[in-house]
């Protein structure tokens, strides 16, 4: 069982990133870290002929305040998305998420490359489903994982649980899971200090806004943002865990002040950080089923309760 642990407790720290870049979007790759406008890690239009030029201005609050609002309220949306983590991953994601109370939603994932794409190959499938509930992540395994694993292929990662992870590192990957709707990178644009309006830029069709920013974590501020102290410094505290000194955002936002695209950039303790996602039919009806608990084991179980594999 040894092995399999070992095993287990990788895809474990693999399927947590992934679920903290749950709400980034597939069929998207990165662009040139100078394309854009914006000058500093803006990302082009879709359709680079149809952008329409906007001068340097600093971005309305109001209006960044707005999207952040409507897109809150819309509750849910369909998602893709594209991530990259340095060497140890890159992946895909469809499916559908609802952010009202609590994370829920179902995802397909696909890890294309990297150590966590081998180490699901090892275990029968590079493709997993992925369950969020308001307490609990469940990935399901491929057929080799069950086979070692008492015949269940449901993996159960409770946020709680995550969170004492004996390296620590557990705390922040919980965060990423239960922190991953859209409006909260308009939160960390408007935290920024520096966000400003791009220009008008055609994304899938429909007309957009694009506004982009460079967080610094050591000046993240409160005014216009939106947070107050506490969430600032949580924010802060969140970032500093996952070894983010500073962070690109840009953001597509359409005429319902709905976003519709993003695309985070970011050096973290694990690598270079991409994340492209795209956002539509907002207010989706979504639901997940917890698994069935004879087919299901608990990532807690296969640390032995400690946080570690020794």
């Amino acid at each position: 069982m040894t092995s399999v642990r070992r095993g287990s407790l990788a895809l474990a720290v693999a399927a947590a990133l992934t679920a903290g870049s749950a709400c980034t979007t597939a069929g998207s790759s990165a662009y040139p870290a100078s394309s854009g406008p914006s000058g500093s890690g803006g990302v082009a239009a879709d359709d680079p002929g149809e952008r329409r030029e906007a001068g340097a201005g600093t971005a309305s609050a109001a209006a960044l305040r707005s999207a952040e609002r409507a897109t809150s309220a819309a509750d849910s949306a369909r998602v893709e998305s594209s991530t990259t983590m340095g060497a140890m991953m890159s992946m895909k994601a469809t499916g559908a998420l609802s952010w009202g109370d609590g994370l829920t939603g179902t995802l397909t994932l696909t890890y294309t490359g990297g150590t966590v794409a081998e180490a699901m190959r090892r275990l029968g499938s590079t493709t997993m489903e992925a369950r969020y509930l308001p307490d609990a992540y469940y990935a399901r395994m491929g057929d080799a994982f069950a086979a070692q694993a008492g015949g269940r292929h449901w993996l159960r990662y409770v946020y709680q649980d995550l969170e004492h992870l004996a390296d620590g590192s557990g705390a922040q990957l919980g965060d990423q899971m239960r922190d991953t709707a859209p409006h909260q990178s308009v939160k960390l644009l408007l935290a920024c200090g520096d966000a400003r309006k791009v220009g008008e830029e055609w994304v899938r069709g429909d007309r957009t806004t694009h506004y982009t920013g460079t967080v610094d974590v050591a000046g993240l501020a409160t005014r216009d943002s939106g947070l107050d102290e506490d969430q600032v410094a949580d924010l802060k505290e969140r970032l500093t865990r996952a070894g983010v000194t500073t962070q690109t955002v840009d953001i597509w936002v359409d005429d319902r002040d709905l976003l519709v695209k993003k695309v985070e950039r970011a050096q973290t303790a694990s690598g270079e950080l991409t994340q492209t996602a795209y956002y539509s039919d907002y207010g989706v009806k979504v639901s997940a089923e917890v698994p069935p608990a004879g087919d299901t084991k608990d990532f807690k179980e296969l640390v032995g309760g400690h946080g570690s594999l020794s």
